[in-house]
């Protein structure tokens, strides 16, 4: 898969098969499209393309939304490769960008830089200055300029759309399980490892404190997760707590993965974490006994997490 960093940088003299969206999550809705994409340019003897947004439109259009994403940059491409996809566009969605009217969108960057024979897309798609364009129009600048549309019915595009909000709204409810069925991989945290406050290793339970790369990443509800990642080419399985520390004060939100059966210092390492079910919400314990009680709970977590790990293996 050949990667661009804006359609400017697109050289390339063969026609193509094109599908435009945000794709976040690369979820399995996304993934019926991008099959389609793929098996009409290979039946077509075309390449196929997805033009792609980053920053998402929301982000720049609506600044106040906050809204987090379900994939990092490089966790996109690593999903959109394993595809088989020709060529991902990553174009840079700006405030200029979004005023170009319909048809300098469509001339200059559909047709005379991508080359497109065919567009797959929504019908719902809207484009151009203040999205006034709608498919309609789309077909209309087909029968212009040579290109042909295949309409992405409402049903179909329902799903990649439910999915997506699903997604995001079962990771703030913490829910792990239908996340990870809508995506069809484990939702995952990417970064590097840094100190914390060695807090666990004191009670025994030592742990890798992630720092996660990108500020737009979606992080899970606050609570206690188990977990896989790869160290040293070995698959290892782990809890993960996402919270503030509240029984010993904490106030900052850390990421801290405690490892089952292996003790590697990590520093300054990268890691992924993927996360596979949920086990608690964040508790505060308190009074004259809330050490003691927060590590009986974290001995509990760990019971629970090998026993399910024990039914998947």
């Amino acid at each position: 898969m050949e990667e661009y960093a804006g359609a400017a940088k697109y050289k390339n003299d063969r026609k193509s098969v094109v599908t435009i969206g945000t794709f976040d999550g690369v979820h399995i809705g996304h993934k019926a499209i991008l099959k389609r994409l793929i098996t009409s340019a290979d039946k077509n003897d075309l390449d196929s393309v997805l033009l792609t947004f980053f920053p998402h439109p929301r982000m720049v259009l609506q600044p106040d939304s906050d809204l987090k994403l379900i994939n990092t940059i490089a966790e996109k491409k690593e999903q959109l490769e394993a595809l088989g996809l020709d060529h991902l566009i990553i174009h840079p969605f700006t405030n200029a960008f979004s005023r170009l009217t319909a048809l300098e969108y469509v001339r200059d960057i559909l047709v005379n830089t991508l080359k497109a024979k065919k567009i797959i897309i929504g019908y719902d798609h809207r484009f151009g200055r203040n999205r006034t364009a709608n498919i309609d129009d789309l077909k209309e600048f087909g029968i212009t300029y040579g290109f042909e549309v295949e309409e992405i019915s409402a049903q179909e595009l329902d799903e990649v759309a439910v999915s997506s909000t699903k997604i995001r709204k079962a990771l703030n409810a913490g829910d792990i399980t239908t996340a990870n069925n809508y995506l069809g991989y484990p939702f995952m945290l990417s970064g590097v490892v840094v100190p914390g406050k060695a807090k666990g290793r004191t009670w025994g339970f030592p742990t890798a404190n992630l720092k996660v790369d990108a500020p737009y990443k979606l992080i899970p509800k606050k609570g206690v997760y188990v977990v896989q990642a790869m160290i040293d080419n070995e698959r290892v399985y782990g809890i993960t707590s996402i919270g503030t520390n509240p029984t010993v004060g904490g106030k900052e939100t850390t990421i801290e993965t405690y490892f089952l059966d292996i003790d590697k210092h990590l520093y300054n390492q990268p890691l992924r974490i993927e996360f596979l079910t949920h086990i608690r919400d964040e508790i505060k314990f308190e009074g004259a006994k809330a050490e003691q009680e927060l590590i009986a709970a974290i001995k509990k977590d760990e019971r629970f997490a090998r026993d399910y790990i024990g039914k998947l293996e």
